[in-house]
C-alpha cells in the first residue's frame, strides 16, 4: 500500500518504509495489529448507552505518553495481525453482541487500511456508528480518509503546553496539531444526540458528533485551565466536553532503560492519584465555564480498572466483556 511507503501518515513524518516490513516511529510496519476487542462500559454515557461500546484496541501509537495505561499495546508491541476481512468480522461480532457503536482506539498510524476495514464492515452488514478514539495527534489530510465512514470522534486534548507535551509525549508540536485535528472533527460531524428507550429505560445516545476529553494531571491545574479556556472558545455548543479526574499511576514493566526514561519524564508533574482538594477545585472551575454539554468523573481511589492486555479479559469484569483477544482470536466467553 502506497500509504506505507516513506510513511507520512502522522505528524511525525518519519518516512519509514513500512511497506518493506520496516517499523515507523509508531512502532508498526504495514501489518494492522489488534490487541483486544470487547464490549466496554467505561466510556461516556452517550457512547456506552445501554449495551456498551464495541471497543477495538490497535497496537502501536503516534505518541509515547509516559503515563499511558495501555503501554503494553501502544509502546511494547502487544497484538496480533489481522486482515481487512478479519477486522470486518470482529466489527460484525461486536454488533451482534449488542454494541452501541464500533469504538476504534489509537489507530492514527493505520488510517488508510482502517478506512478500508470500515468500508468492508459496512458491506458485511455493520450498521451501528463508528467512533474514532484518538490522541488527536493526527494529520487532517490523513483524517480525510475517514470522512463519511466515522460518525463519532473521541479525541483527547491532553495539554496546550508545548513544554509538557515535549516532556511527556516527545511531541512539542502536539498543541497545534491537536487543535487543528479537533477543529476538523467538529466541522466534519455536527452533534446529533437522540433519546433511545430500551427495556423501559430512556437514555441519550450519540449518533454523530465529538466528545473532547481532557485528563487532569495532578499538580498541573494551570495547564487544565489553559485547555478549558480554549475549549470554551472553540468547542462549546459544538462538541461535548469530558473532564477526567481518573489519573492513576501505572505499575509499569519494562527494561531498566525504559523505566529510567519513563520516571524522568513523569517528573514533570505529580505522579499520584488526584486528591480531594483538587477534585473540589476542579468542580468549582468547571462550573464557572458553564459548558453546554459536560461530563465529569466522580473521584475514586479504585485502581482495579487498569488494564492488563496479557489477559483475555484485560479489564475488570464490571468494566468490559471480551469478544476477541490477540492470543486466541474470538474468546467465546472465556475470561482469564
Amino acid at each position: 500500500m502506497d500509504a506505507y511507503s516513506s510513511c507520512t501518515q502522522c505528524p511525525r513524518n518519519c518516512k519509514a518504509h513500512r511497506d518493506e516490513a520496516k517499523k515507523g516511529w509508531c512502532g508498526e510496519n504495514a501489518d494492522l495489529r489488534i490487541a483486544s476487542a470487547c464490549l466496554h462500559f467505561g466510556e461516556e454515557p452517550l457512547v456506552t448507552v445501554h449495551s456498551g461500546s464495541g471497543t477495538i484496541f490497535f497496537t502501536g501509537c503516534t505518541l509515547r505518553c509516559s503515563f499511558c495505561q495501555n503501554y503494553q499495546i501502544s509502546q511494547q508491541g502487544m497484538g496480533s495481525a489481522v486482515s481487512v476481512q478479519d477486522f470486518a468480522e470482529i466489527c460484525l461480532s461486536l454488533q451482534n453482541k449488542g454494541a452501541e457503536n464500533i469504538n476504534l482506539v489509537t489507530g492514527s498510524h493505520h488510517i488508510p487500511v482502517i478506512a478500508a476495514g470500515i468500508a468492508a464492515a459496512k458491506k458485511r452488514g455493520v450498521t451501528i456508528p463508528f467512533a474514532w478514539n484518538s490522541s488527536a495527534y493526527e494529520s487532517t489530510e490523513t483524517l480525510e480518509h475517514l470522512k463519511g465512514l466515522v460518525d463519532i470522534w473521541l479525541p483527547d486534548l491532553k495539554t496546550l503546553n508545548p513544554m509538557m507535551s515535549k516532556q511527556l509525549f516527545d511531541a512539542e508540536d502536539y498543541p497545534q496539531v491537536a487543535k487543528r485535528a479537533i477543529r476538523w472533527m467538529i466541522a466534519s460531524s455536527p452533534l446529533d444526540i437522540v433519546e433511545e428507550k430500551k427495556n423501559g429505560r430512556k437514555k441519550e445516545k450519540m449518533m454523530s458528533g465529538v466528545i473532547i476529553r481532557h485528563l487532569f494531571l495532578p499538580g498541573r491545574m494551570d495547564d487544565t485551565i489553559m485547555t478549558l479556556d480554549w475549549l470554551k472558545s472553540h468547542a462549546d455548543g459544538k462538541a461535548c466536553i469530558s473532564l477526567m479526574s481518573q489519573y492513576t499511576p501505572v505499575p509499569f514493566k519494562g527494561t531498566e532503560q525504559e523505566l529510567e526514561q519513563r520516571d524522568k519524564s513523569l517528573g514533570s508533574f505529580q505522579n499520584r492519584l488526584v486528591n480531594t482538594a483538587e477534585d473540589t477545585e476542579l468542580r468549582k472551575l468547571i462550573d464557572s465555564y458553564c459548558f453546554d454539554y459536560l461530563f465529569y468523573q466522580d473521584l475514586s481511589d479504585d485502581t482495579s480498572w487498569l488494564p492488563d492486555f496479557n489477559r483475555i479479559q484485560p479489564f475488570s469484569n464490571a468494566l468490559a466483556r471480551p469478544v476477541w483477544h490477540w492470543s486466541c482470536g474470538f474468546t467465546d466467553g472465556q475470561v482469564q
